[in-house]
């Protein structure tokens, strides 16, 4: 029904129906409204009451399958620290000392070598330098052991010495097989590494591209790998995989606790080698075409620069508890710190 203009009577008069059957259809109203009321608190109480219906969605594997008949293992996940995207530079030492490797001392305070004058020095927290020992004919590497040792590489006679705490004249460990000379990439031993998981040094010996492991007391000296162009940097990893920079080899080494060696190229002339808390690799590249602080991922190989700014050649590297970066150029005469932000 289309209703017309008109007023209210009119309307009525026309269309409204009678009050009688206007009250028994909200009468109607009311009971339908009533049924309806009843039904929803049924259907509610029969939700309620009803048992908890199993999950449809896929749950992740917690073991990998079997292979050859052996139990399975349960798969967790590995908890990894985030690595650092993002840091800001510091420059703790400028304009003086060449310093070359780098290492930290039981107390937190950071050693560096100066092959140039032949002295170990100590960066103080104020910014001055402390000069631990002199007259080493060349000195490089640097490791700090557990009971304060320092085992020093001492590049020009090929050599490893160590200076104990509380002393003031270092004493040969071991001399090296090498023959060091004044050739191209002949020069001697360069870094060195301590190798937690065996409680040894890691010495590549430089003018032979050999590697060696050597025990504490410098009476076993073990060849681990060889062939390599010129290993100057040695570090080692939580599983025992040890890198090695070849300098003049345009490469980085892995070698495995097995023994199997694996070439890493892409390198200019890469010089020192750490591992950070995440097991990425640190490499400082001295190429003049470089001259970079890069980072490794091991798991994928992917690489990115992390710092090039005011090099010349960088060499030492180090890193200290807070995951914080120490890079040293000694041909631009400065130590840089880098903390993650």
């Amino acid at each position: 029904m289309i209703w017309q203009r008109g007023n209210v009577q009119d309307r009525c008069r026309r269309g409204c129906p009678p009050p009688v059957h206007r009250w028994m259809a909200k009468v109607h109203l009311a009971r339908i409204m009533l049924l309806a009321l009843l039904l929803c608190g049924s259907l509610l109480e029969s939700c309620t009451n009803a048992p908890p219906q199993k999950s449809t969605r896929a749950t992740p594997a917690l073991s990998t399958a079997p292979k050859n008949g052996t139990t399975p293992t349960m798969v967790l996940p590995t908890p990894t620290r985030v690595t650092p995207q993002h840091y800001t530079a510091h420059i703790l030492l400028s304009g003086r000392e060449r310093p070359d490797d780098l290492v930290f001392d039981r107390e937190g305070h950071l050693l560096f070598s100066n092959p140039h004058n032949g002295t170990i020095n100590r960066l103080n927290g104020n910014g001055s330098v402390t000069t631990l020992l002199s007259g080493i004919n060349a000195p490089e590497g640097l490791v700090v052991l557990s009971d304060g040792t320092l085992v020093i590489a001492e590049q020009g006679p090929n050599r490893i010495l160590t200076l104990a705490p509380g002393t003031s004249s270092p004493r040969i460990l071991r001399q090296l097989p090498g023959v060091p000379s004044t050739a191209h990439c002949k020069d001697g031993v360069d870094g060195i590494a301590f190798d937690a998981t065996t409680n040894t040094l890691i010495i590549p010996d430089s003018p032979i591209g050999e590697v060696y492991r050597l025990s504490l007391d410098g009476k076993t000296l073990t060849p681990l790998a060889s062939g390599i162009v010129r290993p100057v940097g040695a570090a080692v990893d939580a599983k025992g995989n040890i890198y090695v920079t070849d300098e003049c080899g345009n490469a980085l080494w892995r070698i495995a606790p097995g023994g199997q060696k694996t070439r890493i190229g892409g390198f200019g002339m890469p010089d020192d080698v750490s591992i950070d808390d995440s097991g990425n690799i640190l490499v400082t590249d001295l190429d003049p075409a470089i001259h970079a602080l890069i980072r490794i991922n091991a798991a994928t190989g992917a690489r990115e620069t992390l710092a090039r700014k005011e090099y010349i050649e960088p060499q030492g590297l180090v890193l200290d508890a807070r995951g914080n970066i120490f890079v040293s150029d000694d041909f631009a005469d400065i130590i840089v710190e880098y903390t993650p932000t």
